[in-house]
């Protein structure tokens, strides 16, 4: 039997540490947390923290990229079985929603005022209204959607996630973020069916 490295022993307890940040923060928001609370609620040295970051402000830029990545991760892993232009879009949106229904009002209200963080999502954001102009035009080409411009289709979708994001869909209309992105993929979808 193989003996783990002591690299691979380094790798999966970051891994495991960084996935404890992110579960913590998505329930708590990070804004009122100190690195010692951290460190304590991770079980871990302040030490430790700081082989994963040089600073609380770098350790959550750094959760929130673990997070995001996941996230991609998970969604792109689910759609990838599915055949079909539309249940490919609706399975992708309702993947997206799914991931992002585990951050709590206090993690997106957190993340909204911190820059770094929030650039890590609008850059996510970004990625995936660009992920659904391509799943837009495989299916324009495939025939199962009309002739549409995908670009403009994809920051339709960004406009909405952004406007989910930052609550203003849940506050006009009482959609939790998982029920807003079934909508949107529906209307989308249905909008641009051939």
């Amino acid at each position: 039997m193989e003996q783990p490295t002591r690299t691979g022993f380094a790798t999966r307890r970051r891994t495991q540490l960084f996935d404890a940040l992110v579960d913590l923060i998505l329930v708590e928001g990070f804004a009122h947390l100190t690195l010692d609370e951290i460190a304590n609620r991770l079980r871990c040295s302040k030490s430790t923290l700081y082989t994963l970051a040089g600073s609380k402000e770098q350790l959550v830029r750094a959760a929130t990229v673990h997070f995001f990545r996941r996230a991609t991760d998970d969604v792109e892993s689910h759609i990838e079985p599915i055949t079909g232009a539309r249940e490919r879009i609706t399975a992708y949106l309702s993947a997206v929603g799914t991931a992002l229904s585990a951050a709590s009002d206090q993690f997106m209200t957190d993340l909204d005022a911190f820059p770094p963080a929030r650039e890590v999502y609008e850059r996510n954001t970004q990625f995936a209204a660009g992920r659904v102009q391509e799943l837009i035009t495989e299916g324009v080409a495939g025939g199962d959607f009309r002739d549409v411009h995908a670009a403009f289709a994809a920051d339709l979708a960004a406009t909405m996630m952004v406007r989910i994001q930052q609550r203003g869909v849940r506050d006009s209309t009482g959609l939790d973020d998982a029920h807003a992105y079934a909508e949107l993929a529906a209307i989308l979808t249905g909008g641009i069916s051939a």
